[in-house]
């Protein structure tokens, strides 16, 4: 039997890899981080624990990489979704909706996550995040941001700031009323993107406030 190519040795690699992403994702948002273990994710996966270990340090770095694999995945699907659209107002809106979407579909996960950004190891740098922010930058640019540099970190600390609000125990914030606080800030109408039901609050577009 002739070894296989380096570029099937690659795409099993991702394979793997994306398993254990996809795993991490629905074991945490079904049994919480602390009771899920490397082992659960990796019997989840279908791999050896060690492989694991091979591409992630931690299982805090492993939750990172997979939520924003989640979170690359799901914006994708929101900006390509059909119609599609190219005008840079709606893909912002779009973008800004899928965020506070995952907040309200994925609570467990995502307080995890932001949790876990929050804690001594801080933000992860990983091809997960990369792919997320290219989208998000991508996004500025059609809107028409001048300065994309600026404003991305801008808008994904105001991304992130809103999910944090939406989940906080005790004193969660209606999602509709940051929809309408980031929505006004970028000018954008509350009928763009996908506008929950019963309006913006107070009855104006926040575009017009």
């Amino acid at each position: 039997m002739s070894p296989r190519s380096a570029s099937v040795n690659e795409e099993l690699r991702r394979r793997s890899r994306e398993r254990l992403l996809q795993s991490t994702v629905e074991l945490v948002a079904e049994r919480g981080y602390e009771a899920t273990t490397l082992g659960d994710i990796a019997d989840r996966a279908g791999t050896a624990r060690g492989l694991v270990s091979y591409y992630f340090p931690g299982k805090r770095q492993l939750l990172q990489s997979a939520v924003h694999r989640l979170m690359h995945l799901t914006l994708h699907a929101a900006l390509e979704r059909e119609p599609r659209s190219e005008d840079g107002r709606e893909r912002l809106a779009r973008a800004v909706d899928a965020i506070l979407g995952l907040a309200r579909d994925e609570p467990l996960l995502m307080r995890t996550h932001m949790a876990g950004i929050l804690a001594a190891d801080g933000f992860v740098q990983c091809p997960e995040q990369r792919r997320l922010a290219e989208l998000l930058r991508d996004t500025l640019t059609r809107y028409g941001s001048a300065d994309v540099d600026a404003d991305y970190p801008l808008l994904r600390a105001l991304l992130m700031g809103a999910v944090v609000a939406v989940l906080l125990p005790g004193a969660p914030m209606p999602a509709a009323r940051l929809r309408a606080e980031l929505f006004q800030r970028y000018g954008l109408d509350w009928e763009l993107g996908v506008p929950p039901d019963g309006g913006p609050p107070g009855g104006t577009s926040p575009s017009h406030l």
